[in-house]
């Protein structure tokens, strides 16, 4: 079934949706979650089969009248829960075949200017998905300068934090920073070096944004708790952007399969009751040229499925100790 969309509807094209089709497999039906449901590209594509069922989720509110325009195609196949995925586990008690994450902004996000998160807007500092507790402006306006630092250098992974906290201190004493332009400008002025590749707010407001929306707890989380609800050979299907997403994954998928290796100070050497997953082969899918010249956003996927064990769920600790000092600095309260 061939469903109209609307113009920004269209402009967000699900990433690697050939691949994730075929990872799911459902031309004999199956029970499906879109952890990060957008547009509905998933979901609209998995639901063109018959027998098949989609729960899906979005923290955002502005993608529930493409959620309403798919339950009116799909009332008894399709159901929507405006959630953050950290709270999937509320929203069914079914048993899945496969769970899907589409990580980072959607387009929708990205391209209404109002919402602060491209440094190409003039709009007010806000850079929510949804369901936060803390806008960009409060957290540049009101944290230090050693946090600002620490947020922009881990979750940006950028070079010139210290100068650039130091610059937005600077510059809100004499008046706060309210948009995102005055934010770029700030950028700018500190970076010792220009990048051709990516513009040179990219990693900048990358920080503010994992910062404000809290996404490292939020995708730890999730894959756990998509673990839990996954039948015996589920799929659990991440595409991410960034390394420190891919971090966690790749150290999720590797450590808790029946192929881990048992050096990591992590495990136990006695411990024979961690594996969640089959033999994982620790590969990585990355979208064709043909895609990345349709949708250049493709470019820095990378896309790792992990198969469900028949093994019983033991709540995997470990992850969230491995990765505590990124969701500690996510805590942290100005």
């Amino acid at each position: 079934m061939k469903l109209p969309h609307t113009s920004l509807e269209g402009k967000h094209l699900p990433v690697m949706i050939d691949e994730v089709i075929k990872i799911c497999n459902p031309k004999n039906g199956g029970n499906f979650m879109d952890c990060t449901f957008g547009a509905g590209g998933y979901s609209k594509e998995l639901l063109r089969f018959q027998e098949t069922k989609v729960v899906g989720l979005d923290r955002d509110s502005h993608v529930i009248k493409f959620a309403n325009k798919l339950k009116d195609n799909f009332k008894s196949r399709f159901v929507f829960h405006n959630k953050k995925f950290s709270n999937l586990d509320v929203v069914s008690t079914d048993k899945f075949d496969a769970v899907i994450f589409d990580l980072g902004l959607s387009s929708i996000q990205l391209d209404n200017l109002s919402r602060g998160f491209s440094f190409k807007s003039k709009s007010e500092l806000n850079m929510s998905m949804g369901q936060t507790e803390i806008s960009a402006k409060e957290v540049l306006n009101t944290y230090s300068s050693e946090d600002l630092k620490n947020i922009i250098k881990v979750f940006g992974e950028e070079v010139d934090a210290s100068k650039i906290s130091r610059n937005i201190v600077k510059e809100r004493t004499k008046n706060n920073i309210k948009t995102t332009d005055e934010l770029v400008k700030i950028i700018k002025k500190s970076k010792k070096r220009n990048f051709k590749k990516i513009n040179e707010s990219t990693k900048t407001f990358q920080a503010i944004r994992i910062f404000v929306n809290k996404e490292v707890n939020e995708l730890i989380e999730g894959v756990i708790k998509a673990t839990k609800i996954l039948k015996p050979g589920g799929k659990l299907i991440v595409i991410s952007f960034h390394s420190i997403e891919d971090k966690i994954i790749k150290f999720y998928f590797k450590n808790f399969s029946k192929n881990r290796s048992r050096s990591n100070k992590y495990f136990p050497d006695n411990n024979d009751k961690l594996p969640l997953f089959d033999n994982y082969k620790n590969k990585i899918i990355k979208a064709s040229q043909k895609e990345v010249k349709r949708n250049p956003r493709s470019r820095s996927a990378k896309l790792r499925v992990a198969i469900r064990s028949a093994d019983k769920f033991i709540d995997p600790e470990e992850l969230r100790k491995k990765f505590k000092y990124l969701t500690d600095l996510e805590k942290r309260i100005a």
